[in-house]
């Protein structure tokens, strides 16, 4: 996460079932539903004055975050989670049992 992100709160603005993240007056934020005791993240969206800033990536990792410490199972469905944590395996481990096959080696 690029240093000038680190320190942005991330808010759960729970009534909107949105984690939201703030810079320059401009709000990147990620859709996400509980379900079986479970988080599940549904779409990711970045405004497009702030693309190409590593906001989505500060946006993903801040969620992780607070998923692990919520000690939440992840359902991973949205793409650009999901491509996430196929670059960060070490993130993978907050992926629910039933959607951990998606990020298994297939054999070449």
């Amino acid at each position: 996460m690029k240093p000038e992100l680190h320190d942005l709160p991330l808010i759960d603005n729970s009534g909107g079932h949105r984690f939201e993240l703030t810079v320059n007056y401009a709000t990147a934020f990620m859709e996400y539903g509980e379900r079986d005791g479970a988080m599940a993240l549904f779409h990711t969206e970045v405004p497009a004055q702030l693309e190409g800033q590593g906001v989505g990536t500060a946006l993903v990792e801040k969620v992780l975050a607070e998923i692990e410490r919520r000690q939440l199972p992840l359902i991973p469905l949205c793409p650009f989670v999901t491509g996430y944590l196929k670059r960060h395996p070490e993130w993978q481990r907050l992926v629910a049992p039933a959607y951990q096959r998606w990020f298994q080696q297939t054999p070449e």
